[in-house]
């Protein structure tokens, strides 16, 4: 007579233990605070190079339209070829810089979108 053994569940699945699910659950919620803190540490960075950078394209943009101004004052005293060709490049440059200050804000609407999503996150968490 032959016995045959088979293998109790327990061994297949054992019972889930709490300690275990318990010290889950916090290294879970370590790695969330941890991959959070970092993120809002990249945005805040991230954002403060996005500000030097409109008020650089701030700069930029004024001094275009200063030049752009003298460019057409010039070309009213003195028509010329020669200031006419650059007036038409500068025009060009200040329509490309205006086109990157519009993109600029938009990026920096997105990053103060995260960076307010993710502060009421950590909000929440806690």
């Amino acid at each position: 007579v032959s016995e045959q053994v088979t293998p109790s569940n327990s061994s297949i699945n054992p019972p889930p233990n709490p300690e275990s699910e318990s010290n889950n659950d916090l290294s879970t919620e370590a790695l969330a605070k941890a991959l959070s803190s970092m993120l809002t540490s990249l945005i805040k960075d991230f954002d403060s190079k996005a500000l030097d950078t409109l008020a650089s394209q701030d700069i930029l943009s004024s001094s275009i339209d200063r030049l752009t101004r003298e460019l057409d004052q010039l070309l009213e005293d003195a028509p010329s070829p020669f200031i006419m060709q650059h007036a038409v490049k500068f025009s060009n440059v200040r329509k490309r810089v205006l086109s990157l200050n519009l993109l600029l804000k938009s990026i920096q609407r997105r990053v103060d979108n995260i960076d307010r999503m993710l502060s009421m996150g950590l909000q929440h968490g806690n």
